[in-house]
């Protein structure tokens, strides 16, 4: 289907529970002002963890949304998704009904899942044996259930699914949601990511692969994306969800409309499990493929939300690609930043948080900046927006997101 011709998507409706705001209004002033949201490590002991540090939610109440009973019967990772998929469809205005549950879709993705639940479940059956596992234990610990959950409490009886592409998750999700409607199998999508790994076991992991970050004393100076100190990322949690609809189902109805997708491009780098290919090429490859999609020229791009993880690899290498795609003389004109720098790295919901981050910025005229920009690096040399947010006017903004298993995805958006 050519550009003219595709049915448009546009997003009606946002949600986020992040280390820095459980809604996304108390998450841009904590960004568009530099607050961090990393600090120590409070949900267990991690004293014998290399990195001491993560971005925690932080007053978050699953009790606004479930039973008692249902949270117990639910992972934080899916608690936070329905959380941030409710406040969507509230902040939509979209009623779920017989009518049209049929033709409202769910598709909210996890790059780890129910990692608390693992955890607790196997220390049962280590302590007291297989008879005492929790029933709830699978259900409560596969990926795919907080696409599940949201449909069940939403009515959306259109199609549910889930993806798992690692740190790409949440914009794999929004870019497979649009193309859905776009094709005509959904009129309305319910989108985005979700996490909460800061476990043990899964930090663990992180650390032994000495890719988080150890600067333990200095927790809200520890995520510094581009900066030449930088030395890991720093895990985070949360989850984001957008309402995304067919733009004349919107218009029909009155909705207020933040921003229309307009491009997806995804990639593989078949390189590495961890590592990014050199020179970016997969980067490079979607950056393009979105731009492509999205019929626009290089220099129609206002803003860049860069994956910034952090990592030193991982900051280069998204600034050598960002510069073959752009071109040398106009890379440096485009603001690119990393909200990771106070989010820390929420995983799979980074995408979808980012997302909306970029719709904000399209909303209010506002760069959000990268904070903890102290040092310059040779590598990365681009205008990073270091420290404080900059007045902007953002009519397309591109989202970049890289997983392990070389799984990239960009999401382009624009005013409508």
């Amino acid at each position: 289907m050519s550009n003219n011709s595709r049915r448009r998507v546009v997003v009606t409706g946002m949600g986020a529970v992040t280390p820095v705001g459980c809604t996304v209004e108390a998450m841009w002033d904590a960004l568009i002002h530099g607050r961090s949201g990393v600090g120590p490590v409070t949900h267990f002991d991690a004293s014998r963890h290399s990195s001491k540090i993560a971005a925690e939610v932080k007053d978050f109440d699953p009790l606004q949304y479930l039973s008692a009973k249902e949270v117990d019967r639910n992972d934080p990772f899916v608690q936070f998704a329905i959380g941030a998929a409710l406040d969507a469809v509230k902040d939509a205005g979209l009623v779920i009904d017989d009518s049209n549950s049929d033709r409202v879709g769910v598709l909210v993705g996890s790059g780890i899942g129910g990692t608390k639940t693992w955890e607790e479940q196997n220390a049962v059956l280590v302590e007291r044996g297989p008879s005492r596992v929790s029933p709830f234990f699978v259900p409560m610990l596969i990926a795919d259930m907080a696409s599940g959950q949201v449909s069940i409490l939403t009515g959306a009886r259109g199609p549910n699914l889930a993806v798992v592409t690692a740190c790409a998750t949440g914009s794999h999700a929004i870019g497979d949601a649009a193309e859905i409607i776009r094709r005509g199998d959904a009129d309305a999508m319910i989108a985005g990511g979700t996490e909460a790994a800061v476990r043990p076991l899964a930090m663990a992991g992180f650390c032994s692969m000495r890719a988080l970050s150890t600067r333990n004393d200095e927790p809200e100076r520890a995520s510094r994306p581009f900066d030449k100190e930088r030395d890991g990322f720093v895990i985070g949690e949360g989850a984001g969800c957008v309402v995304l609809e067919e733009y004349e189902h919107a218009r029909s109805r009155g909705a207020r409309i933040y921003g229309e997708v307009l491009g997806y491009g995804l990639s593989g780098d078949a390189y590495h499990i961890t590592q990014p290919a050199p020179g970016g090429h997969g980067a490079q490859k979607c950056m393009r493929m979105a731009l492509e999609d999205a019929g626009l020229p290089l220099d129609a791009v206002s803003y860049i939300n860069a994956h910034g993880t952090s990592t030193p690899p991982n900051d280069r290498i998204e600034t050598e690609a960002i510069k073959a795609v752009f071109g040398p003389d106009l890379a440096y004109r485009i603001p690119v930043s990393s909200t990771k720098s106070m989010t820390g790295h929420l995983l799979g919901a980074a995408g979808a948080v980012e997302a909306i981050v970029c719709l904000k910025a399209i909303e209010q005229g506002v760069l959000p900046p990268t904070i903890n920009y102290e040092f310059p690096d040779p590598d990365c040399d681009l205008d990073y927006v270091p420290n404080e947010a900059r007045e902007a006017n953002v009519s397309v903004a591109l989202s970049n997101s890289f997983g392990f298993g070389g799984h990239n995805a960009t999401l382009v958006f624009g005013k409508v």
